[in-house]
């Protein structure tokens, strides 16, 4: 009986660790691939940028939310190589904090929720 206790709570165990381990793959796949690659197509095409910095943590949590789709945003790296400035790019378009979208002009600091850029660009979120 005691043996049978401790198998199952080892197995409890595994179980809690490998969500804990893949929830992010699980999350990330929870929308079809295509579907949230026609999202990001589609801020993209109405011309939604986000900016970001590669040392920023909240940049690389935005990013997550889109998984392999990242590649169709329109995304501009703002931190210099050497991680130290600012390029040229994101000093001429006013960004002072990242990461942050520029969607028709109006600048959103922050990760923002995919559904608020839903309705900010009028892109279906499947």
């Amino acid at each position: 009986m005691k043996k049978n206790m401790i198998l199952i709570i080892a197995a409890l165990v595994i179980v809690v660790l490998a969500f804990a381990f893949f929830k992010d793959k699980i999350i990330a796949t929870a929308t079809p691939a295509s579907d949230m690659d026609d999202f990001a197509k589609c801020l993209t095409a109405k011309g939604a940028t986000f900016y970001g910095a590669s040392w920023c943590g909240h940049c690389q949590n935005q990013k997550k939310m889109f998984g392999d789709s990242i590649q169709y945003v329109n995304y501009i790296e703002c931190a210099t190589p050497d991680g130290q400035g600012q390029t040229d790019a994101c000093k001429f378009a006013g960004i002072t904090g990242y990461p942050t979208w520029d969607i028709s002009g109006e600048k959103m600091s922050g990760a923002i929720p995919l559904e608020e850029l839903s309705q900010k660009t009028g892109c279906k979120l499947a």
